[in-house]
């Protein structure tokens, strides 16, 4: 089996758009991953290979958790694989007693619906939060959801 970070950096390198500037390094990754309150999911292709469809990086504190990024690969996209992962977490997190969930997103990430759909509130606003952007910048929007 491959190395988790490797699989993670797979699925990296295909599923953000350079024009947003969001992908982190594989330092970055690696260096999340080395503290103790980082964790992450991994989803499987469904044909069956080798390859990693998708994988949500999550860091909790206390009663809450964050997920740093979501990613699924284009071609597995539209087939329910972000929603198994959101799924999977906030499963996870209501067993260990979580209180609340976040997530941060760049305004019009079409992701925003699904975030909406497993019911994901925006709470926040960063205005041009994200500068490295082929457009200039764009605000950061924070989304919310309380486990019940």
């Amino acid at each position: 089996m491959t190395d988790p970070l490797d699989q993670i950096m797979a699925v990296m390198q295909v599923a953000f758009d350079p024009a947003h500037g969001e992908a982190w390094t594989r330092a970055q990754v690696g260096d999340a991953l080395g503290f103790p309150n980082t964790f992450y999911l991994l989803a499987p292709s469904p044909d069956g290979t080798a390859a990693t469809a998708g994988f949500a990086l999550i860091r909790y504190v206390l009663d809450e958790q964050e997920l740093l990024l979501l990613a699924v690969r284009p071609e597995w996209r539209g087939r329910g694989i972000g929603g198994q992962l959101l799924a999977r977490w906030c499963s996870a997190a209501r067993e260990i007693g979580t209180d609340r969930l976040f997530l941060e997103m760049r305004d019009g990430n079409p992701a925003e619906k699904l975030y909406r759909k497993f019911g994901f509130e925006q709470v926040g606003r960063r205005r041009s939060y994200y500068r490295h952007t082929a457009n200039g910048p764009v605000d950061a929007l924070t989304f919310a959801r309380r486990i019940e």
